[in-house]
């Protein structure tokens, strides 16, 4: 086993609403019951998340400086503890940025992001967890030689692919249904529908965004865009036209007070169908009961997913059908560590699905 260097080199939020650092750090010991990755690549969110998370302390989603902020990411393992039973030296892994404590549901932290409002939640930033293996040999090795041909740049949007995959699951969308995502063209939406229709789902992709809802179309099997207006009346007459809608699935963002688009999702949702809430809008939502209660319809919120949901996402993705990076007609875009404020800034020039800005710290 290779020796480890003594440091590594980090983005730092050392402050908010201060510019980020490049700090050099002191590698931990692989204590027991953890394990050392060697980050290969990850994902850089748009700047509106650091924006609304680095600019100022958020009251929902904050986390005490210093702090390496940031999302999911690829890697190897470098070292492992004593007690490592599974985990190789040298395996290829995603680490996933959200954590639920295993005896305690209520204890949940977004790594880099949120560490959590309980005492407990506290504890549980600080120690490394979910670490999933991937397949190396499928995912990266050559067409001709059974593999799948990706890239390690292609990998890290899968963090936003959970996100999905546990709303899904929650709902048991199955394929052949037919599910409205709303707003579909952001980057959480945008992988909903990847992800719905690597299920074998027809997806109705909702939007305002004209250009973003048609890359979406040309891009992805089973999707039909529209272009909502905001009046019910006419809304329900253009979604009603697909026939029958099983479900629907709502990642209204913090910048819109109220999902208005609900109610028209909600008539047009047959009975006893599903609807899944994933956003995170500032004000509140007005449905009607009656028509709830007379559908049966079930309609329940989801906050991120569970460690069986990445599980199921990654052989998703291993079997082939949900494709990655390139293969998805995303477009990924890398940087070095040294230029993490060019990435930002490219992240942020682009907020709709079809941009995927990776950093590189290592390279192979």
């Amino acid at each position: 086993m290779a020796t480890l260097p003594s440091t590594y080199r980090a983005v730092v939020c050392h402050e908010y609403g201060q510019p980020l650092a490049l700090d050099t750090r002191p590698i931990p010991a692989a204590e027991p019951g953890t394990a050392i990755v060697k980050v290969l690549s990850t994902l850089v969110d748009p700047s509106e998340k650091h924006r609304l998370l680095l600019s100022k302390r958020n009251p929902y989603f904050s986390q005490q400086p210093p702090f390496i902020p940031g999302s999911g990411a690829v890697g190897r393992v470098a070292a492992l503890g004593k007690d490592a039973t599974s985990l190789q030296v040298g395996q290829l892994v995603l680490l996933d940025c959200f954590v639920r404590g295993r005896d305690d549901p209520n204890a949940q932290i977004l790594r880099g992001v949120f560490e959590g409002p309980t005492p407990a939640a506290k504890k549980l930033s600080h120690q490394p967890e979910n670490c999933y293996p991937l397949d190396e040999k499928v995912l990266l090795s050559k067409v001709e030689q059974g593999g799948l041909e990706y890239g390690i740049s292609d990998l890290p949007y899968l963090s936003k692919h959970s996100v999905a995959y546990g709303g899904l699951r929650s709902i048991d969308l199955k394929a052949g249904q037919t599910i409205i995502i709303t707003p579909a063209t952001g980057n959480h939406g945008g992988a909903a529908v990847q992800v719905a229709s690597a299920m074998g789902a027809r997806v109705i992709a909702v939007g305002r965004n004209a250009k973003a809802l048609q890359d979406l179309k040309e891009k992805i099997p089973r999707v039909y865009p529209v272009q909502l207006t905001g009046d019910f009346a006419e809304d329900t007459k253009t979604l009603s036209q697909f026939g029958t809608i099983d479900a629907f699935m709502d990642f209204t963002p913090s910048s819109m007070a109220s999902p208005l688009h609900l109610k028209a999702c909600l008539a047009v949702t047959k009975t006893y169908g599903q609807g899944v809430l994933m956003g995170f809008p500032q004000g509140e939502i007005s449905l009607s009961y009656g028509m709830m209660l007379a559908k049966n319809i079930n309609i329940r919120a989801r906050y991120m997913y569970d460690a069986e949901d990445v599980r199921g996402l990654i052989k998703l993705a291993e079997r082939g059908l949900l494709k990655l990076g390139h293969s998805s007609g995303a477009q990924v875009v890398s940087y070095t560590l040294d230029q993490y404020g060019d990435a930002i800034s490219r992240a942020a020039e682009q907020q709709t699905w079809g941009l995927q800005v990776i950093m590189h710290p290592f390279t192979e």
